[in-house]
């Protein structure tokens, strides 16, 4: 597990570094290359994907607990799922049709 955590914080601050010091465009085309659900994605959301991935990575690298990558790269796809399909983008980013009844006033509490 120990050797786990060495590889992912080294690949973590990899990603990083190459994003900070200028060439987030190599890395795209390399998650687009490894993720290719990514070309689903908005372009600016493909980077906020990838500021993310790198933030989120590193964070998680530093606890010795993958799960918040898996979680964050499950809800990208998600997202990519989405925006892969028309029917459904519509579904989910459309207006509420109908009326959803009267707004119950909410009760105060002490």
């Amino acid at each position: 597990m120990e050797q786990d955590s060495t590889v992912v914080d080294f690949a973590a601050n990899l990603l990083s570094g190459l994003v900070r010091l200028g060439n987030p465009t190599a890395v795209e085309q390399v998650l687009r290359d490894t993720l290719p659900w990514i070309r689903f994605l908005p372009d600016e959301d493909a980077k906020i994907f990838l500021r993310e991935l790198t933030e989120v990575a590193r964070g998680a690298a530093a606890l010795d607990n993958l799960a918040p990558v898996a979680v964050l790269l499950t809800q990208w796809r998600h997202t990519a799922e989405v925006h892969a399909d028309p029917a459904l983008h519509a579904l989910v980013t459309g207006e509420p049709q109908g009326d959803f009844g009267p707004a119950h006033i909410p009760e105060e509490t002490d």
